[in-house]
């Protein structure tokens, strides 16, 4: 290998006790630079601290213990020799899930379009300001707990697929605030919004898709490699092989992809080898049909020509639902009477949007009260 980027998910008892993540931290950073003084491997560590702000219920975010651990595992590790730092941030969770859940429109228009995005900023202040203090590059955030809970939901036939493809689009909004607020990229591998946010800020992204098949399915195996930086698999497990472990054997198979996409690159073919990335996936999910580059550029500049993280939200998933229809009218996505009749009512939930959302958190604080907390979102 040329190269290769590691990356530490802390578990959630690493980040509550941050010495424990940072101990690993300081192997691992160690075990990277042997490899880099023997062999000349140029590597680097990416560290993940779990978000465990969601503890109290309604989660505080801004204070309390969990922040505080939180924010000095954060510091630790840095300390301890991250070189990118990322999180798969939950401010909004609480009531995205049961959005989720019960097929609920304006609560996810709420969560992805309100308080996210108001939690990522005030979340990646914070962590750019510890960064500045140390060596690490803040890298970005992902709509994981969202997006990807979405899309799995969907893979078990939970909730609609068109659904998931919407929540993808709006979760974008959200993940391109940590930019906003001093993020640089490379972004973190499980956000397929990814190409979203590179189509808008020109930043490198991390992409996961067919070689992290060891840790989830997805619908989005090659087309998610279409216009990665960083190619990635997540959460090898360490378990034998006939060939050896797990981890060696998923590390082999990126290289091999890397190896494929540069050689495609230095003679001329970059371009060939997307469109086959492309079109082995995007006619035959609606999730994948949203991750192709002029869908992207379209959500992209739906998201931009907003004023308002709200309406950029609203305007994602509307830019969503009409991409599909336009594929479903010509042929290139086929989608049964069940998951049409989803996408009118999404469009119309959409639509129905208060103009504001003033009118909307006066709504959802009635709807979810108790659920979360405004002072957690810097709402009065």
């Amino acid at each position: 290998m040329p190269g290769l980027v590691l990356e530490f998910e802390l578990l959630p008892a690493m980040t509550e006790t941050p010495e424990w993540g940072a101990e690993i931290t300081a192997l691992l950073r160690r075990h990277l630079l042997s490899a880099h003084e023997k062999n000349g491997l140029k590597c680097a560590l990416r560290v993940t601290p779990t978000d465990i702000r969601d503890q109290g219920k309604p989660p505080a975010l801004r204070s309390g213990t969990p922040w505080q651990r939180l924010e000095r595992s954060f510091q630790l590790c840095i300390q301890a020799g991250a070189d990118i730092v990322s999180i798969e941030s939950v401010g909004g969770k609480e009531v995205h899930d049961p959005g989720l859940m019960y097929g609920d429109v304006r609560s996810i228009a709420f969560a992805l379009g309100v308080l996210a995005p108001r939690d990522m900023a005030w979340l990646w202040t914070n962590i750019t300001r510890m960064c500045a203090s140390g060596a690490a590059v803040p890298g970005g955030d992902t709509a994981c707990g969202f997006a990807n809970t979405a899309m799995q939901l969907a893979h078990q036939k939970m909730l609609p697929e068109v659904l998931a493809a919407v929540v993808r689009a709006m979760s974008a909004v959200r993940s391109l605030v940590a930019f906003e607020h001093g993020a640089v990229g490379p972004s973190k591998d499980c956000a397929y919004e990814g190409p979203i946010i590179k189509a808008i800020t020109g930043c490198p992204i991390s992409m996961e898709g067919k070689s992290a098949a060891c840790a989830h399915f997805s619908p989005v195996g090659n087309i998610a490699s279409a216009m990665c930086d960083l190619w990635s698999n997540e959460s090898v497990q360490n378990i034998r092989l006939l060939s050896g472990n797990a981890p060696e054997a998923f590390a082999e198979m990126l290289a091999y992809d890397c190896r494929l996409m540069n050689t495609a690159s230095a003679g001329g073919g970059a371009l060939q080898l997307r469109q086959w990335l492309i079109d082995s996936d995007q006619h035959l999910s609606p999730q994948a049909a949203l991750l192709s580059p002029e869908a992207t550029v379209e959500v992209a500049s739906a998201i931009v020509a907003a004023d308002s993280h709200y309406h950029a939200a609203i305007a994602a998933g509307l830019a969503a639902v009409a991409i599909l229809r336009r594929r479903v009218s010509s042929g290139a996505l086929a989608l049964t009477a069940k998951e049409t009749s989803w996408l009118n009512r999404i469009e119309t939930e959409l639509q129905s949007l208060p103009a504001g959302e003033d009118e909307l958190l006066d709504e959802m604080t009635r709807t979810h009260a108790g659920v979360f907390d405004p002072a957690a979102y810097g709402l009065a």
